[in-house]
């Protein structure tokens, strides 16, 4: 449970960080703020639903583990890319400004996700 709280308090202190950054180096005029908050709600729940996922799985034998990860990576990106699309298709963002913020939140919060992972595994080798 320690991990977990440590993954979401890190993800909020990364999340502080990027928005401070969107807000200072970015001119209100030239970025659509609605479009980055949307990219940014679904990777950041893509993010969180990853980890729960791993934290489910991990004490579980090697195959529901195997199943469970790569399932849920398999699901998240496939509804991913459905809201991609709806979101492109129906014109609900500025297209430019969602798909590039959609991009580098993915980097950012994929390796805060694997760092998480990484964690969680040195801890369980410190106690065994």
């Amino acid at each position: 449970m320690k991990s977990l709280f440590d993954f979401i308090l890190k993800l909020c202190i990364l999340t502080v960080v990027l928005w401070g950054m969107i807000y200072s180096l970015l001119d209100p005029g030239t970025v659509d703020y609605r479009s980055v908050f949307i990219a940014w709600v679904m990777v950041a729940t893509n993010t969180l639903a990853g980890y729960l996922i791993f934290e489910y799985a991990f004490a579980r034998e090697s195959r529901v583990f195997t199943i469970a990860v790569f399932g849920g990576l398999t699901a998240r990106l496939l509804l991913l890319m459905v809201l991609v699309f709806v979101i492109i298709y129906r014109h609900l963002a500025v297209i430019n400004d969602f798909v590039v913020s959609l991009f580098a939140f993915y980097c950012i919060y994929l390796i805060v996700e694997i760092l998480g992972y990484q964690k969680k595994n040195k801890q369980k080798k410190n106690t065994a």
